[in-house]
């Protein structure tokens, strides 16, 4: 100990026994803190060693999932490519595809047109990752006009039970078209199921300008030559398609001639239109409604524009409207819906408030049409024999008792009346236990499918894709394409187009225009 550390002590008055003992509790209470410290330490390297046990665990789980994913990974590539491995289709002969790429190409370009068809297909194969030649648009259209030829060249078997639908189709210009579709009566779907396109065939297909009725009865007297005497031909309203079928000698073995029938849902068009048509009222209404359409169809209230006219079909297709004008009633009425958020009171009132006049009116107009839709529903399903309009009467009983019954001269008895006398006039040429169709529905849909598969060309007029309507109304499947391609070559084909069709409307206009170049 140095000088000044002796001074220094010498200041402390401690006895030295005070100092030892304060120096052993010292070294006791860092003994029991290094114990202490000691005792977490251990509790520490056990938490550690607990921790770096679980981390092994997880690190063996990681691994375990690790090789799953890797053999998951490897199942879905197996997968994959055997998804991808398109099926076996071999080239027919003198071609590039096979028959299952061409039936596949024909069935989308009736649902989709037939320019789209390369165009989805590429979509689908880049989705899959997959590469694989497909064809022009022009090679589809060549596919399904030759699959049409081929429908309609199809020979046809001879029976007495023949049943044909005849109607007359045409876009714009002078010409038109003569579609006949036909079935045999052994056929017919059962009752309660309305026919179908597939359950149909057509028959013949003639584009013309003339369509008398002595035309007619040509067209008509030929397809027999083939079906023999058909055992009924319905027709709509038209007179030259009627006056052509009465022309016709078709006598019959047993005596009995053809059965002619017109079409239910045109005769109740005419309905419509002499009893609701001719009221004064509905032509205000029009009048109104058309007005509407041009003053509302680019403001705040276009979602409640009304539908588009049809001029030469306006009592087949009154529906719409009339469901259009409830509807419109009723928001008139409720103010605070959710269609008439934006819009306000004054405006609302302003362009379609005429429409509260026309309350009452619309409500005996609706009961008219509910009468017609039932009834073409009915007849549709049903067919025409003997005790239909028995029957018929029975089916609407329930919609009559809603209606008005003290007044037997309101409108839609009178509809209901009319449309029970012309079935009783239709089931009066049939036999007990006979049977027949009674809507040309099917035929207007078949040419509604031709329509889609024009596209916009349905404006220009008839082209030679007239050719494919003769497969619209069945599916194509590898077996059919392998049969009508035996059957119909590229060279046939254009010869039947150049045969049957002539120069079309759009042959004339492309020609008036290269005459204008040329001279120019």
């Amino acid at each position: 100990m140095n000088q000044s550390s002796f001074i220094r002590a010498q200041q402390y008055r401690s006895r030295l026994s005070v100092v030892a003992g304060f120096l052993l509790r010292s070294r006791e209470t860092q003994a029991k803190r290094a114990e202490s410290r000691m005792k977490e330490i251990h509790q520490l390297n056990e938490i550690v060693k607990q921790q770096q046990n679980t981390i092994g665990e997880l690190r063996e789980a990681i691994a375990e999932k690790d090789v799953r994913i890797t053999r998951r990974e490897i199942e879905n590539g197996r997968l994959r490519q055997q998804l991808l491995a398109f099926p076996d289709d071999p080239p027919l002969a003198h071609h590039n595809f096979g028959p299952k790429m061409i039936s596949l190409c024909n069935n989308l370009a009736r649902r989709i047109g037939l320019r789209a068809v390369p165009d989805v297909l590429q979509l689908v194969l880049d989705w899959l990752g997959a590469d694989t030649k497909l064809p022009d648009w022009t090679t589809v259209r060549t596919w399904i006009l030759r699959e049409g030829v081929a429908a309609i060249k199809r020979p046809i078997e001879q029976a007495d039970d023949w049943i044909l639908l005849a109607d007359h189709s045409n876009q714009i210009g002078a010409e038109k078209v003569l579609s006949i579709i036909g079935l045999r009566a052994s056929n017919l779907p059962p009752p309660g199921q309305a026919l179908r396109h597939e359950d149909v065939r057509v028959l013949k297909l003639s584009p013309g300008t003339s369509w008398k009725r002595e035309d007619m009865k040509e067209a008509y007297e030929q397809l027999a030559q083939q079906t023999g005497v058909p055992l009924a031909l319905l027709i709509d309203g038209a007179v030259e398609l009627r006056e052509g079928a009465e022309m016709c000698d078709f006598s019959r073995d047993n005596g009995k001639n053809t059965i002619i029938l017109r079409d239910f849902k045109h005769y109740a068009a005419n309905v419509l239109k002499k009893i609701v048509g001719k009221d004064e009222r509905f032509c205000d209404f029009s009048s109104q409604l058309g007005r509407t359409r041009s003053a509302i169809q680019q403001t705040e209230l276009a979602h409640l524009n009304p539908p588009g006219p049809k001029p030469k079909a306006r009592f087949m297709n009154l529906q719409p409207t009339l469901g259009w004008a409830k509807m419109v009633s009723w928001q008139l009425s409720h103010p605070h819906s959710e269609a008439r958020q934006e819009i306000t009171a004054d405006r609302m009132n302003e362009k379609l408030g005429w429409l509260r006049d026309f309350r009452a009116d619309i409500e005996r107009w609706n009961a008219c049409q509910e009468v017609v839709s039932a009834s073409s529903k009915f007849i549709n399903e049903q067919g025409v024999f003997r005790g239909a309009a028995r029957q018929l009467r029975q089916h609407l009983q329930t919609l009559r008792n809603n209606r008005d019954q003290a007044k037997d001269a309101s409108p839609h008895r009178q509809v209901l009346a009319c449309l029970l006398r012309f079935v009783r006039q239709a089931e009066s040429k049939l036999t007990e236990g006979q049977r027949l169709p009674m809507s040309t529905e099917i035929l207007e849909s078949s040419f509604g499918l031709f329509k889609q598969l024009e596209r916009q060309h349905s404006r220009g007029g008839f082209t030679s894709l007239l050719a494919a309507y003769g497969c619209l109304l069945h599916t194509s499947t590898p077996e059919s394409i392998r049969r009508d391609f035996a059957q119909v070559s590229v060279k046939a084909m254009r010869t039947w187009v150049s045969d049957n069709l002539g120069t079309t409307l759009a042959s004339k206009r492309q020609t008036a225009y290269c005459e204008f170049r040329n001279a120019a």
